[in-house]
């Protein structure tokens, strides 16, 4: 049985149908809500769900857990209640971290690559202090997920007692189904894809730096199924622990991802440029990209989907298939 908190969110429900897949039975710590989040679990449901508040007294009755996957977080960049987001991001965290010491269970953990900041200091996964401690991440979601990273770090240098096997893993841009449910924080390509199917050219913020071409600020996207093809390896290879990042090592443009939109749309490649908000400016990543040698040299054996085919899957298979959930 695996715990997954975060279950029925993006991310979460296509680990938990991953696993599903498998014939592992999976709880999902989460909430439902009443905006139709049930229909990311509608294809493959979990033999459980726990509600958040509910979890602390739920793992105190030590039910018959063999690892827990740790993806529930206040993920909005524009998060603003610090104590809300310290005590998701950052306390719940370490909660769990210390059950899963306590019971000897693997612990694999979201943390993010917005943890990087602007990138000044690179893009590199190295998980000890001395590294951890120069990155300045941008906003509080950011912040509170380098925190806990710090703490993990101190844990282990100090000897402390720690899961048998952990991972935090930095995920970059991940798109595909699922994601409906995020509002604000929805990925760029769904974004993209519906600015076409109004019949629109797809939007993008003009540059804010002048050694930057309008369109060219570019990102590591990640499909979403090679995340979770990643979390399963993981539980499977107790050797790997440590930090990693969970992106494709390539960085595209904004404007290749408008044009691959627009091609499996089967729509003219056609952009037009705004300006950037001014709540973003001093907080946007111009560039990341993920540094996979770490995840490689603990045999990750994968391949990761190509932007291009990655975007004509989602958006010809599940945007405009008969079925939008995986």
């Amino acid at each position: 049985m695996i715990l997954i908190t975060g279950g029925a969110g993006f991310i979460g429900s296509i680990v938990q149908q991953a696993l599903a897949s498998q014939d592992r039975a999976t709880i999902v710590a989460d909430w439902l809500g009443g905006e139709g989040k049930w229909r990311n679990l509608a294809n493959h449901p979990p033999a459980e769900i726990v509600p958040p508040e509910q979890l602390d007294s739920y793992l105190a009755a030590h039910p018959p857990i063999e690892a827990v996957v740790h993806l529930g977080a206040i993920s909005e960049t524009t998060a603003s209640d610090g104590d809300l987001t310290w005590a998701t991001n950052v306390g719940l965290s370490q909660r769990l971290w210390n059950w899963c010491a306590a019971h000897d269970l693997p612990f694999i953990y979201a943390s993010s690559a917005a943890t990087y900041g602007d990138g000044a200091q690179g893009f590199d996964d190295d998980g000890t202090l001395a590294y951890l401690q120069q990155l300045r991440p941008l906003n509080l979601y950011a912040w509170t997920k380098h925190a806990f990273d710090l703490w993990v770090a101190r844990q282990v240098a100090g000897g402390a007692k720690r899961p048998p096997h952990w991972a935090g893993l930095k995920f970059f841009n991940v798109y595909g189904p699922n994601e409906y449910h995020k509002g604000k924080m929805i990925s760029v390509v769904k974004v993209k894809h519906d600015e076409v199917l109004a019949g629109h050219a797809p939007l993008l913020f003009r540059s804010d730096r002048p050694d930057l071409a309008d369109g060219e600020q570019k990102r590591d996207f990640i499909w979403v199924g090679d995340v979770a093809e990643v979390i399963a390896w993981l539980l499977h290879t107790p050797t790997a622990n440590g930090l990693f990042n969970v992106g494709t090592g390539q960085a595209r443009s904004y404007l290749d991802l408008a044009h691959a939109v627009s091609r499996a749309a089967g729509a003219p490649e056609q952009v037009s440029f705004i300006d950037m908000p001014a709540e973003l400016h001093g907080q946007y990543q111009s560039f990341t990209q993920a540094s996979p040698v770490r995840l490689r040299a603990a045999g990750y054996p994968g391949q990761f989907t190509p932007l291009e085919e990655g975007i004509r899957r989602y958006v010809q298979d599940y945007l405009r298939g008969p079925d939008m959930y995986l």
